[in-house]
């Protein structure tokens, strides 16, 4: 194994004393090529062209001397710190950081980041960074090959969001522009870069903020879920499928969390959609009638979460939308849940109002490869002053989960 390991993160400025004095030491340096054409770079030094981590860290741990790895920005952060230190490794490895990318691309564009989520996306993970994009006000994203500014822009496919392209940040040949995403994806653009996404909603971070990333607290003190109409404007009270308690036990089943995309279809009063959102789930709300889409949007803005408000007819407005994680079906039977079934969401969930119309959508389910559930619902409102019945609900609630996801 190595004699010494060291990290050293490059950011473009002149390297410290201790990232010189460890180059000058090393027998075998390891980097990308803009890293080995850097002078401190002993020229004795075996020379590494980092591509694969884990093919170098096999290098490294085979190699008698002393080695060195360089890295763009902050390498502990999203970097080859982690998969040079896993226990197959062996490697114990000293990091002289710089700063990171994304503080960089901040500071080019003159902006706070303390509220920004920050996603790392490749070809695998990119639809899931797409959909933190379309919940959050401010992402910023470190791209690669195949997964970059052009690749995100199409992906959202008219969702608008304004893109800040940060390209081969510290270098020579640094660059920094803002377009809107109907114009990214028609660039080409050089790696590595950071990009910033700013849009879909409010600012997430008031004065006195004291985490980052995301605000915990909601609007007029609220906290929990599955909150009363009241706190929607009464909007959907009495209303088939949008008590409280079927809403809590859809949320439950689905599971929506960040980096999901939520089909909520006749969101009604735009409760389970807005929710959903608070979750941290990109959530897609779809209605036919222009008052529930009004209703949704201003539930949206009320709680201060991004969701998009697609007004149409099911299943034919739904060819269109992008392919979903979760789904919660308000309404239109039969047919609609076999066209929500054939994109192949991970989990469904809709209710009946009797048993007749629960066994139609459960073999619907069933037969296209949902393992099902179906629970009856039944609550009781009480007026407390007189313990006295004020309200009661009975309704059918269907689940199904993918039969090759289910346990």
């Amino acid at each position: 194994m190595a004699d010494r390991v060291t990290v050293i993160g490059w950011d473009g400025s002149p390297l410290t004393r201790a990232a010189t004095a460890a180059l000058s030491a090393a027998t075998l340096v390891a980097g990308a090529a803009h890293h080995l054409e850097l002078p401190e770079v002993p020229g004795s030094a075996e020379r590494i062209r980092l591509g694969s981590v884990d093919l170098a860290a096999r290098r490294i741990a085979g190699h008698r001397g002393s080695a060195v790895v360089l890295a763009d920005g902050d390498p502990g952060f999203f970097g080859v710190v982690r998969t040079l230190r896993k226990p197959e490794h062996g490697l114990e490895v000293e990091v002289v950081p710089a700063v990171s990318s994304v503080a960089t691309a901040f500071a080019r564009a003159g902006m706070p980041w303390d509220d920004a989520q920050i996603v790392v996306a490749h070809p695998r993970t990119l639809r899931r960074a797409v959909n933190i994009i379309r919940a959050h006000h401010k992402v910023a994203v470190l791209t690669s090959p195949g997964a970059g500014p052009a690749e995100l822009a199409l992906l959202l496919d008219g969702v608008h969001r304004t893109f800040v392209i940060c390209e081969e940040l510290g270098t020579v040949r640094e660059r920094v522009t803002v377009l809107t995403s109907d114009k990214t994806a028609d660039h080409s653009w050089r790696d590595p870069n950071v990009v910033i996404v700013i849009g879909g909603g409010p600012e997430t971070t008031a004065n006195g903020a004291w985490i980052a990333g995301r605000r915990p607290d909601h609007p007029e003190g609220v906290r929990g879920w599955a909150l009363p109409p009241a706190s929607y404007d009464g909007a959907g009270e009495g209303g088939e499928g949008e008590s409280p308690g079927l809403r809590a036990a859809q949320l439950a089943r689905l599971g929506p969390r960040t980096g999901d995309l939520v089909w909520d279809i006749g969101s009604g009063s735009g409760a389970l959609s807005v929710e959903a959102a608070r979750f941290g789930a990109a959530v897609l709300a779809v209605d036919s009638d222009p008052d529930a889409c009004a209703r949704t949007a201003a539930a949206a803005r009320t709680f201060k979460v991004g969701v998009q408000v697609v007004r149409g007819t099911a299943p034919h407005v739904l060819e269109r939308l992008p392919e979903p994680d979760v789904v919660r079906i308000g309404g239109g039977g039969v047919p609609v849940v076999t066209a929500v079934a054939d994109r192949r969401p991970e989990r469904i969930v809709t209710h009946a109002s009797n048993r007749d119309e629960a066994e139609a959508l459960g073999a619907a389910l069933a037969e296209n490869g949902y393992t099902v559930e179906c629970a009856l619902l039944q609550s009781v409102d009480l007026d407390t002053s007189a313990w006295a019945e004020r309200e009661r609900s009975v309704v059918f609630l269907l689940s199904g989960v993918r039969s090759d996801l289910a346990p």
